[in-house]
């Protein structure tokens, strides 16, 4: 017979306390994961590079990218122009709004590459040099913020807005900024400086 102790440890241990079921389902995934380790072939580089250039708020500039980056990791990781947010970098918040050839898009949804020769604005590139955009005035003006970690995508957001002449009533502000959120819901604001924006930018492109 075996001593008290070393039959205690055997019933104890996790492999007699587990359900039969169980383990036989852990058995069929460790030999799923050995065939599949098997049937991958070994790749050692699966990086792509490629040449491009950024035309970033006036400036050109020369980059090496992997091709899978997003233009939104292209201005904030390589070309450091941090005020434009990544949030959910899923294309639902609007955090990441910036302007492709003066059109808004969300760049976490376009590939760097997509942008190669391109214009870009971003939220940095609306001002002159002190002087503020028109919208941006308005949003302070107007205390469209909280946090303010939305503010530069609504702020890019809205430029586009007036320009898409979507400013007619409350109604279409409202329905034309609905892809940009606000945690902080500051959205009765952001509604006052969208339109105060608008006066301030008549006769402004």
């Amino acid at each position: 017979m075996f001593p008290r102790t070393i039959v205690l440890n055997r019933l104890l241990s996790p492999s007699n306390l587990e359900d039969p079921l169980l383990q036989g389902q852990r058995a069929t995934r460790m030999r799923r994961m050995e065939a599949t380790e098997v049937a991958t072939p070994q790749t050692t580089d699966l990086t792509h590079v490629m040449e491009l250039t950024l035309n970033v708020n006036g400036s050109a500039h020369r980059c090496v990218l992997d091709t899978r980056t997003t233009l939104l990791d292209a201005l904030r990781e390589h070309l450091h122009l941090t005020g434009t947010k990544k949030g959910c970098n899923f294309g639902e918040c609007g955090a990441c709004t910036v302007h492709l050839d003066g059109q808004r898009v969300n760049a976490c949804m376009v590939l760097a590459a997509q942008a190669d020769g391109r214009e870009v604005t971003t939220i940095e590139g609306l001002s002159q040099g002190e002087t503020l955009h028109p919208m941006q005035q308005a949003f302070i003006d107007s205390d469209a913020f909280q946090c303010g970690f939305c503010t530069p995508g609504q702020v890019m957001s809205a430029v586009c807005c007036v320009r898409e002449g979507h400013t007619q009533s409350d109604a279409d502000i409202r329905e034309w900024m609905s892809g940009n959120l606000c945690r902080c819901s500051s959205y009765p604001q952001i509604v006052e400086a969208v339109k105060a924006g608008a006066s301030a930018m008549k006769g402004r492109r």
